[in-house]
């Protein structure tokens, strides 16, 4: 849903222009008089639009800005947001995203380190949409001939994915806003969460390290796994959950990455991908490369 206002600029005739002012807008502004009637300036609304979450605000606390909530506020992207998205202390921080999250959300309450990761990603293609529009132009690798090529993705062919949605689901939904589910292999019962802003930005952190250090190892799907599972057949004691991660079946290991994708909602992207050069054809999930929010 859109809140443009038309025709929001105006002048009297013969008569030096005063100062423009730009608001942003709030429930409150929304439906402001686009040519300040009343004032000696001229003012416009700066545009919002709501976005589908994919938690449809289920899997937030009591209190959280979006409990319950379907749907959130965002502004338009203007020239501070692409100054955030150019700044090299941001960017060499990996914050950059998250600085744009926190600009563009109405509602200041809400803090992108909160949401849930399905729910930023949500922001994030609907602020680049709304920014540079639905097409996506980056290059891409075929995974049968590894041939690179350009490819246009098409960002409004999406779909939301929610547990809910799951048909014969493989888990089950605890008291505690937490998903339980048995392991193939030992027969362990697992009980995961789901991952935050917070979370992502400590992994990204942690990978960090581990690449500077002396024979260190990046295996993003293990830290993934030490991060959201809670308990293993009731124990929670983090050194012993981890060293069973640590020797655990690969079985087990795919199995449990498979539930949690189906348990975490998030903007389903997956497109059809052609190859010009050997027809290969398969699903590619849209690939967040740095053409994303740089188009050419």
């Amino acid at each position: 849903m859109s809140r443009n206002n038309d025709d929001r600029l105006g002048a009297a005739p013969d008569v030096a222009p005063p100062p423009i002012q730009v608001e942003e807008a709030t429930s409150a502004t929304a439906n402001a008089n686009p040519l300040g009637q009343g004032s000696n300036g001229l003012n416009f609304v700066i545009p919002t639009e709501f976005v589908d979450l994919p938690s449809r605000g289920s899997f937030y606390a009591e209190g959280h800005p979006l409990c319950g909530a379907e749907t959130v506020e965002i502004k338009h992207m203007t020239a501070r947001e692409e100054e955030i998205l150019t700044s090299r202390t941001l960017l060499k921080k990996g914050i950059a995203l998250d600085r744009l999250i926190d600009s563009v959300l109405v509602d200041k309450r809400i803090n992108s380190s909160a949401l849930l990761v399905g729910d930023k990603n949500a922001i994030l293609v609907a602020s680049r949409v709304l920014a540079y529009g639905r097409e996506y132009e980056t290059t891409v690798t075929c995974p049968s001939c590894l041939a690179k090529s350009q490819f246009s993705f098409d960002l409004m062919d999406n779909k939301i994915s929610h547990p809910d949605d799951v048909e014969s689901p493989l888990f089950e939904k605890t008291e505690n806003g937490t998903f339980a589910f048995i392991l193939p292999k030992t027969q362990v019962k697992a009980e995961v969460r789901l991952l935050t802003g917070a979370d992502e930005s400590a992994l990204s952190r942690t990978l960090e390290r581990r690449k500077k250090m002396k024979n260190g190892t990046d295996s993003l799907l293990s830290e993934q796994m030490r991060t959201f599972i809670v308990s293993l057949n009731g124990v929670t004691d983090k050194k012993l959950v981890n060293d069973f991660i640590n020797h655990m079946p690969a079985a087990d290991a795919r199995y449990t990455r498979k539930v949690y994708t189906a348990i975490a909602p998030n903007l389903d992207l997956t497109q059809h991908f052609a190859c010009l050069e050997c027809d290969h054809e398969t699903e590619m999930e849209v690939p967040f490369t740095a053409d994303f929010f740089w188009p050419k």
